[in-house]
């Protein structure tokens, strides 16, 4: 058993990157011309009904305004009650015929199951699940004295979008409908200090590819990795000190319509903007090149960090 593996350390890989040159040309025609079917035939969501979560502010209230532009019947979920009341209103005055809002945590079992089959008694089908609500912090972990903390970022990140699609299953089976989770870069090109949060996108990621391979065409999975976008969450980062002015950003508006015209496509992935894929082939071929980019990045923000606390106003002392 030994030899056969010392043969396939050598002989596997030569193999390998001879079969993909030879295929890769085909599979690249094929790709496009399934993506210009895909955006000749979009769906027309009109009158269906799209489930939103984490739909009171950032991506997801964006989101919700292009469903309702498309006339899509919406039920969007949020832990913020009060946040949701607003969004309702200008998704109706944007041309959704009927919203209704669910204040729920997407953590608990009890709550996901509870807003499904509330979206299904209200309407009668479900077309779209959108996996949107996310909460994320830098965290790191040698200065972290409570190590139970970073939970809640799992609980949220990637149970929170387990249970409701664990609910949701059954009724975007019988609609042929759609799944569309909001995971993140770091998912695939890991950040210092977004360790727990990279974590549980990465999860997601995994998770969803294998959901696809089991229930195939039956219900279609457009997986989103968005860059730095500009939400609150950005803002409130800014506010600590970190300093994201050197990073390129994108509009929660123009991510939402990416997100939102990809889903109708029936993508299979959406990085937003796209550019970023250029990371990937550097953390795959040159990790170390992304492990001292990571560690530029780090010493930026301290340095910023620092920075901030030098200008802060200090109290006087009579």
């Amino acid at each position: 058993m030994d030899l056969v593996h010392k043969l396939l350390n050598v002989l596997l890989p030569l193999i390998s990157t001879f079969v993909l040159l030879c295929f890769l040309p085909i599979y690249l025609v094929f790709k496009f011309l399934s993506y210009i079917k895909r955006h000749i035939y979009s769906e027309d969501v009109s009158g269906k009904v799209v489930l939103i979560t984490g739909a009171a502010s950032g991506i997801g209230e964006q989101i919700s305004y292009e469903y309702a532009k498309r006339g899509a019947c919406l039920v969007l979920v949020d832990v913020r009650e009060d946040g949701l009341e607003a969004v309702v209103k200008k998704a109706k005055n944007f041309g959704s015929p009927d919203v209704i809002a669910i204040a729920a945590d997407v953590s608990k079992v009890e709550d996901a199951e509870r807003f499904v089959n509330a979206a299904v008694e209200h309407f009668g089908r479900l077309d779209h699940l959108v996996n949107n609500a996310g909460v994320g912090d830098p965290d790191e972990l040698r200065k972290n004295n409570n190590i139970l903390q970073p939970r809640r970022v799992m609980d949220i990140n990637f149970w929170g979008t387990i249970y409701g699609t664990h609910f949701a299953l059954p009724h975007l089976k019988k609609s042929k409908g759609k799944i569309i989770v909001v995971a993140s870069i770091v998912g695939w090109y890991p950040i210092a200090t977004w360790g727990f949060y990279g974590a549980s996108k990465a999860a997601l990621i995994n998770f969803y590819e294998s959901l696809r391979s089991e229930i195939g065409h039956k219900v279609r999975i457009t997986i989103v990795t968005p860059g730095l976008i500009k939400t609150r969450m950005t803002e409130n980062l800014a506010e600590k000190g970190y300093d994201l002015s050197f990073l390129p950003s994108t509009s929660k508006q123009a991510c939402a319509k990416a997100i939102v015209k990809s889903g109708c496509r029936g993508d299979k992935y959406l990085t937003e903007p796209s550019w970023i894929r250029a990371l990937y082939p550097w953390k795959v071929l040159c990790p170390e090149v992304t492990e001292f980019c990571n560690r530029f990045v780090i010493i930026k923000w301290k340095l910023a960090w620092k920075k901030s606390l030098t200008r802060s106003p200090q109290p006087k002392i009579d």
